[in-house]
């Protein structure tokens, strides 16, 4: 199940003020990730889904290298996360079929209004493969954003084949689509019409 999409930019206030353009809504703050240097911005996508806005956070102590923010020079959708109930058992199930999602680690965040978000997660790399994720007992983010309804989310490859048994592996369910390269399209309603989140955009 889509958890949420990762639209990871170096300019975080600019890409809010795109987003919000295009949408017509205004994605609100979601708080630090003092680990990671980063903060975000988000924006509800329907069907317990949402779009996460991350840069750099400004009062970071460290340059942030997750989601590929030590090189981008532009926004750009890098990957997604896939919701689990029991991310132990989903992690040694993908394993059992091939598949290594890497080691649950433990985060959280303290939101703008005080309170604390807790959730487990394998290591999010980029690409079309997803990381897992888990909240476990806290409420999910979605309940209470704004929201811009995701019409549709596809990955492309020039060799889908190979990229479908990977998603099987783990137990989601992505559509892949021939393509010259390897990235995620999204697409989403917005103020006047459909507008596209892609790798690379």
């Amino acid at each position: 199940m889509l958890d949420h999409l990762v639209l990871a930019t170096p300019d975080l206030a600019g890409t809010v003020g795109l987003v919000h353009l295009l949408s017509g809504v205004r994605p609100v703050p979601g708080g630090r990730h003092e680990a990671w240097g980063t903060a975000n911005y988000l924006l509800g996508l329907g069907e317990q889904a949402f779009l996460e806005i991350i840069g750099p956070d400004p009062d970071r102590v460290a340059e942030p290298t997750v989601f590929g923010l030590g090189t981008l020079t532009g926004p750009s959708l890098m990957t997604w996360a896939a919701r689990v109930t029991d991310i132990d058992a989903s992690v040694a199930a993908a394993r059992a079929r091939g598949v290594d999602p890497g080691t649950p680690q433990a985060m959280g965040r303290v939101t703008t209004d005080g309170r604390r978000l807790s959730w487990r997660l394998t290591p999010p790399g980029t690409g079309v493969v997803p990381f897992l994720i888990d909240w476990g007992d806290t409420a999910h983010p979605a309940g209470n954003l704004p929201v811009a309804p995701l019409v549709e989310l596809h990955a492309m490859s020039p060799d889908p084949e190979p990229l479908r048994t990977t998603l099987a592996a783990l137990d989601v369910s992505l559509p892949v689509r021939p393509a010259n390269r390897v990235g995620l399209r999204s697409v989403i309603h917005g103020r006047n019409g459909e507008f596209e989140l892609i790798t690379g955009s």
